[in-house]
C-alpha cells in the first residue's frame, strides 16, 4: 500500500472529527452569545439538558466498541468516529429537548 493512501487513512477519522467537533462547539458558542441557550424551570430537567452532549459522546463511543468488536474494524477508528457521531447526535437532541416545553 503507497504512502499517501495510509496517511489519508489515518488523517481522515481526525479531519471529519474534528469538523463535527468545531461545528457543535461554534454552534454553542454562537447560542451563548445570543443568549439562546436552553433553559429547563426545574434543577432535574437542566441537569439532563446539560448531560445531553456528554451522554451522547459516550453512548456512540460504546456502540463503537461493539460494532468493531462484531465487524472486522479498527477500534481505534471506530471510537473516534463513534464519540464524534455521538457529539453531533448530543448536540441535536440538546437542541429538540431545549425546545420541547415542561410538562409537570
Amino acid at each position: 500500500m503507497g504512502i499517501v493512501p495510509e496517511i489519508v487513512r489515518i488523517l481522515l477519522p481526525m479531519i471529519i472529527v474534528g469538523g463535527i467537533a468545531v461545528f457543535v462547539v461554534f454552534r454553542m458558542k454562537h447560542k451563548y452569545k445570543k443568549g439562546t441557550l436552553g433553559k429547563k424551570k426545574s434543577k432535574g430537567a437542566q441537569n439532563l439538558l446539560d448531560s445531553l452532549i456528554p451522554f451522547g459522546m459516550m453512548i456512540g463511543s460504546a456502540v463503537a466498541v461493539l460494532l468493531s468488536i462484531i465487524f472486522s474494524l479498527s477500534l481505534l477508528t471506530s471510537i473516534v468516529f463513534g464519540a464524534g457521531l455521538g457529539l453531533l447526535f448530543g448536540y441535536f437532541a440538546y437542541e429538540i429537548y431545549s425546545k420541547k416545553a415542561e410538562s409537570y
